[in-house]
């Protein structure tokens, strides 16, 4: 479930297909002001981010749980660059999905 790595164990961990994602995952993976903060700084900053670049006024812990919910509401995609675990938002996919919905959600990124 998760690049291959020895031993034929993957690494990057499943991601939903976006249609099988309901708007109301969606909203409810938001409602929470650190997942927003993190949709938000992706959104803003127009590339990907390892998860321990965000300053999240959670624990690691909690903070994973945030990626975690947010990865399963289709609103982000994780990988792997060396030992990093980056974010990147599934920016293409939830606009296909729900049109305008980042936009109206999220601060809009300077020009």
């Amino acid at each position: 479930m998760t690049a291959t790595r020895r031993g034929g164990r993957e690494r990057i961990p499943a991601h939903p297909d976006i249609r099988t994602v309901s708007l109301q995952q969606v909203l409810e993976a938001l409602v929470d002001p650190v997942r927003r903060r993190i949709v938000a700084e992706l959104y803003t900053g127009g590339e990907d981010l390892a998860c321990g670049t965000f300053d999240l006024p959670v624990s690691k812990s909690t903070a994973t749980h945030h990626f975690h919910v947010l990865r399963e509401a289709g609103l982000i995609r994780q990988y792997y660059v060396g030992t990093s675990r980056m974010n990147a938002l599934r920016r293409e996919d939830i606009d296909g999905a729900f049109p305008g919905l980042l936009r109206a959600l999220l601060p809009q990124p300077p020009e």
